[in-house]
């Protein structure tokens, strides 16, 4: 790996927070409006614990509903791509479907499964199936035709050609769609938590916010971006494992 694989992305985040740094002292901003980063490590040192467990409740909640919204997109861009009249009988209600604001939903999902963490994780799922199923559907339906006809060639089975041609082909989308939806499900869980602040990173900042806790508000929200970031590039990482090919073809 070169240097400014990393090196670059390291400088970006080490400028942003030296300009952050700067403009609060230049501005003489109270940390009760827009703490300094030593203020938000200073509140980190104070409560790590506290902080930590409820960036792994957060955590559980992002990766199970991201999990469900896995498979649930797969298998509904698998089906819906197997009969064009389905599509466009399916299509229509999942666009309407989506078009609802979760924020609008989350505290229906309490009545209807109480409080705990379902709510939570059925949240995630509804926010991140759709970019999943969009995604899935696109590359099974952008196989070439000269892929096609390679398979019709070799006298391969429907299939054998889908699995063996039109799946491989898919995977590059298919990983756009979970590297959009993984940002998503973090979101959604903090939606799911600041609707329903019982725990996780969402309530440490309802919480932080009625208290006028400012330093800890954004230490919840620093370690939110950096679960981001970390369950972001994982998909990448797993993208490049799985799909080896796919920056060769795309260049």
């Amino acid at each position: 790996m070169s240097p400014s694989r990393w090196a670059l992305p390291v400088l970006g985040v080490v400028g942003t927070v030296a300009v952050w740094w700067g403009a609060t002292r230049a501005l003489g901003i109270r940390p009760l409006f827009l703490p300094a980063p030593p203020d938000i490590v200073a509140a980190f040192r104070a409560q790590p614990g506290y902080l930590l467990r409820e960036a792994g409740a957060t955590l559980t909640v992002t990766v199970a509903g991201f999990a469900l919204a896995v498979v649930t997109g797969l298998l509904v861009a698998v089906t819906l791509t197997a009969s064009r009249t389905l599509e466009r009988v399916a299509l229509p209600v999942l666009v309407g479907l989506n078009s609802v604001p979760k924020v609008a939903v989350a505290p229906l999902l309490v009545v209807w499964l109480g409080f705990g963490g379902r709510p939570k994780v059925v949240l995630v799922l509804l926010i991140c199936v759709f970019p999943i199923v969009v995604a899935t559907m696109a590359g099974l339906t952008s196989t070439p035709a000269e892929l096609g006809e390679l398979g019709r060639s070799l006298s391969a089975t429907g299939w054998q050609t889908y699995v063996k041609l039109r799946l491989p082909w898919a995977l590059p989308q298919v990983f756009t769609g979970l590297k959009v939806a993984v940002s998503l499900a973090v979101i959604g869980a903090v939606v799911a938590e600041i609707s329903q602040p019982g725990g996780g990173l969402g309530a440490v900042i309802v919480l932080s916010g009625m208290s006028f806790d400012t330093p800890l508000a954004f230490a919840a929200i620093v370690l939110l971006a950096l679960l981001s970031t970390a369950l972001f590039y994982l998909v990448v990482a797993l993208e490049r494992l799985l799909v080896p090919w796919s920056r060769a073809i795309s260049g």
